[in-house]
């Protein structure tokens, strides 16, 4: 069974998108902050992360930025699920290997479950 660890800091929505993914036959982990999220990917060891930008504490971006920087963390599929604008995403975040960029708002969970299976079947 593929894992997609969900890293999100609003409860009901990382609770829905791991209902939804699990309705699709995924293993859906959620942590509800940056640090729980970097712990948790070396005991979970997921197939892809769906990673929150706007975050307390730490942020998706310094997430990605520390998980880029081990080697185990490089071969990591990352979709940046988010409701920030594409226009609005911190620039350094075109350098750090994301598969994709998703709007929470302008996609249901559906769709996004149908991203994550189209990206993990690759």
């Amino acid at each position: 069974m593929k894992k997609v660890l969900i890293i999100e800091d609003e409860v009901a929505i990382a609770n829905m998108y791991k209902f939804k993914l699990a309705q699709n036959g995924y293993e859906a982990k959620v942590c509800l902050n940056g640090e729980d999220g970097l712990t948790e990917i070396s005991h979970f060891n997921p197939d892809l992360i769906l990673l929150d930008l706007r975050m307390p504490g730490m942020s998706g971006v310094e997430v990605l930025k520390k998980l880029r920087t081990s080697e185990e963390g490089a071969k990591i599929r990352v979709v940046i699920l988010t409701n920030i604008s594409r226009d609005d995403a911190p620039s350094e975040i075109r350098f750090l290997n994301i598969e994709r960029y998703i709007v929470k708002a302008h996609h249901t969970p559906a769709q996004v479950a149908d991203m994550v299976s189209e990206i993990i079947d690759q």
